[in-house]
């Protein structure tokens, strides 16, 4: 579904080097990583919002992606409802200024209660608790039916029930056959959750089954070291 063949420079700091990765379709996979490595590039690479300084990106034409990055610009204090937040997701189908179907509002109801938000469909976003939130943000990805789902550091500065709730929703939407890369910190929940990973600082450490290279004390040596 996705293969890179690249390097990345902003001015004179090469920030990727040498990446040759590939993302098969119905994968699912973590990105692990010391801070600086470089991993919001690569996501925003895969995205589309950035393009490389050097080399390719190959992408199936016919699937979509959604992005959630790692810090979401939505000012908390603006009058917005959880339903008005979840509804942004319908946008690359209806557009901003279309009145949603039945079905859609279905469909939204139903998002807001997979990730546990049910009966918070008219609070203000402003009352809403950080794990709330990015429970929403989920909600909202799920509306875009995205074949690739890439996702910035999303368990970063929240709880760990809604950690494990999210991550087990992304196990679930993983078996139904979408293609996913995350960010992740927690190699533990990495091992436990995410089939294989990818260590990358600058360019890839190492790449596979999550359970043996997040279990490889050189390998985590090596990464977290080498800045």
């Amino acid at each position: 579904m996705l293969s890179l063949s690249l390097s990345h420079v902003y001015g004179n700091n090469t920030v990727l080097r040498d990446i040759n990765l590939t993302f098969p379709k119905g994968s699912f996979t973590a990105l692990v990583g010391p801070n600086g490595a470089g991993k919001s590039t690569l996501l925003k690479l895969c995205a589309n919002v950035l393009r490389p300084s050097h080399g390719h990106i190959t992408f199936d034409r016919t699937a979509k992606r959604a992005y959630l990055p790692q810090h979401n610009h939505l000012d908390h204090h603006f009058p917005l409802s959880v339903c008005d937040v979840a509804a942004m997701g319908f946008w690359p189908k209806v557009g901003l200024y279309q009145k949603l179907s039945t079905d859609d509002w279905d469909r939204l109801h139903h998002a807001l209660a997979i990730v546990g938000l049910s009966g918070f469909e008219k609070r203000s976003i402003g009352i809403l608790s950080g794990g709330q939130f990015q429970r929403l943000l989920f909600a909202r990805l799920w509306l875009q039916e995205a074949d690739l789902l890439i996702l910035d550091e999303p368990f970063s500065a929240i709880d760990q029930p809604t950690t494990e709730d999210l991550l087990s929703l992304l196990q679930q939407w993983f078996q139904e056959g979408k293609t996913i890369l995350t960010v992740i910190h927690q190699l533990r929940l990495a091992e436990m959750y995410i089939p294989k990973t990818i260590i990358l600082n600058h360019s890839v450490i190492a790449e596979g089954d999550s359970k043996i290279i997040l279990n490889d004390a050189q390998i985590i040596r090596k990464a977290y070291d080498a800045l």
